[in-house]
């Protein structure tokens, strides 16, 4: 409601970027659980963009930008806001540092804003060069490359290994350095409201075990065990997906 309220006032279109082997429809199964519909009905202009299902924040980022470049041509909009889930988090804070004359706002969900400490933990039991970092990128970058080819969007590169590292606490450090807009310097404080013209917010979960029907979940319960006790979703920390105006974790 907060967003919505705000972005009321700027004449833009509202961009979801999905995350890491995300998609926008698949057959019946909607990647954003019918919120662009919710927001249409009440009035917004939304875009569902496509991504790599896997790659690095840069290249993503590259991708995303080509559309906002294009609805802001078709569409005649000022600017637009950008969320972002998990991966999308970072690949729409490039858009918004490349470009911040096209960005109203970035919103960031479960963004992987500081890192992964599950990203960490592949690395270091798959790295790269190994035979077994070999096997799981193989596998990974296929499996991306069928989720792309089932939403549509098959022409887009894949590439498991440069998404692991720009995940990672080491590689979003190095994206932060060049692309700190709406970052927060403490470890666990709000970032800068805004900059460049930009307004940031976050939120995002923080149990990863919410729903006995929900087939991830005891995936995502094993995956938390990688943050030590600290309060995540399973595939990120709350600390770690603060940016800018921190709405709720």
């Amino acid at each position: 409601r907060y967003w919505r309220d705000w972005s009321s006032d700027v004449c833009s279109s509202d961009l979801f970027v999905h995350g890491l082997f995300g998609f926008d429809n698949i057959g019946p199964f909607g990647y954003w659980y019918g919120i662009p519909s919710a927001l249409t009905s009440d009035g917004a202009k939304v875009y569902i963009t496509s991504v790599s299902a896997a790659n690095s924040t840069e290249v993503r980022g590259e991708q995303l930008l080509t559309q906002v470049k294009q609805i802001i041509a078709a569409t005649g909009a000022a600017k637009v806001n950008l969320i972002g889930h998990s991966h999308g988090g970072p690949t729409a804070r490039y858009v918004a540092s490349v470009r911040p004359d096209l960005v109203a706002s970035v919103t960031s969900v479960g963004g992987v804003n500081k890192g992964s400490a599950v990203a960490d933990i592949l690395l270091k039991v798959a790295p790269p060069g190994s035979l077994s970092g070999a096997v799981i990128t193989s596998v990974a970058n296929a499996m991306a490359s069928v989720i792309s080819w089932m939403s549509g969007s098959s022409s887009l590169s894949q590439n498991v290994l440069a998404a692991e590292k720009s995940l990672s606490t080491a590689g979003s450090a190095t994206f932060n350095s060049l692309h700190p807009d709406g970052v927060p310097t403490t470890a666990c404080g709000e970032g800068a409201y805004s900059a460049h013209g930009v307004s940031y917010f976050s939120w995002s979960g923080s149990q990863p075990y919410t729903n006995i029907l929900d087939v991830l979940d005891p995936m995502l319960a094993l995956t938390s065990l990688a943050f030590a006790g600290a309060k995540n979703d399973g595939l990120v920390s709350s600390c770690s997906s603060h940016l800018g105006k921190v709405i709720r974790d």
